[in-house]
C-alpha cells in the first residue's frame, strides 16, 4: 500500500506549449538518488531547458534542473546530471521510431508524483515557427475577449 495516493505536481514547462506543437504525451517513472526526492518533496525543479533522448535503447532525461538539498552533506546529488527514464521496452521502441523524424524531440512537460512515486510527462514536439506562436497568441486573447464579453452581457441581464 503506497505511502501517498493521488497526484501531487511539482513542476510543468508552461513554454513547451508555447514552443512547440505536442504531438504525444507518456509518462515515465524516473530513477533519482535520495536527495533528489527529498528535493523534489520540497517543490523544487526547473524543466524549461531539459528535453529527453533514446541511446542503445534506453531513455534519458537531459538538463533538467533539480536543486541540490539544502540539508544534504557531501552525498548531495549534481543539479543537472542526466536521469535515467523508465518506459516499456515497446514504447521506447515507438518513441525510437518516431524520433527518427526530422524536426520531433522529446521534452518534458511536468513532474510529479503519482501514488509516491516520482514520475514525469513527456511528449513528443514538433518546433514552432514564430508566426505559429504569434497565430497561438492571437486565438488566447480572441478567447478570453470573447469570454470576457459574455460575462458583461450576463452581469447586464442578471442585473435589470
Amino acid at each position: 500500500m503506497p505511502r501517498e495516493t493521488g497526484r501531487k505536481l511539482i513542476a510543468q514547462n508552461r513554454r513547451a506549449k508555447h514552443d512547440y506543437f505536442i504531438e504525444d504525451t507518456y509518462e515515465a517513472g524516473i530513477v533519482l538518488t535520495g536527495t533528489e526526492v527529498k528535493s523534489l518533496r520540497a517543490g523544487r525543479a526547473n524543466l524549461t531547458e531539459g528535453y529527453a533522448t533514446v541511446k542503445d535503447g534506453e531513455v534519458w532525461l537531459i538538463n533538467v534542473h533539480i536543486p541540490e538539498y539544502s540539508h544534504g552533506t557531501w552525498t548531495n546529488h549534481a543539479p543537472r546530471r542526466t536521469r535515467k527514464l523508465l518506459l516499456h521496452r515497446k514504447e521506447i521502441a515507438k518513441l525510437e521510431a518516431v524520433l527518427k523524424e526530422r524536426g520531433l524531440t522529446l521534452v518534458p512537460l511536468s513532474l510529479y508524483f503519482k501514488d509516491g512515486k516520482a514520475k514525469v510527462e513527456i511528449g513528443v514536439a514538433r518546433g514552432k515557427k514564430s508566426y505559429d506562436k504569434r497565430q497561438a497568441l492571437l486565438e488566447k486573447q480572441a478567447k478570453r475577449e470573447m469570454a470576457r464579453a459574455m460575462s458583461n452581457a450576463l452581469r447586464r441581464r442578471g442585473g435589470r
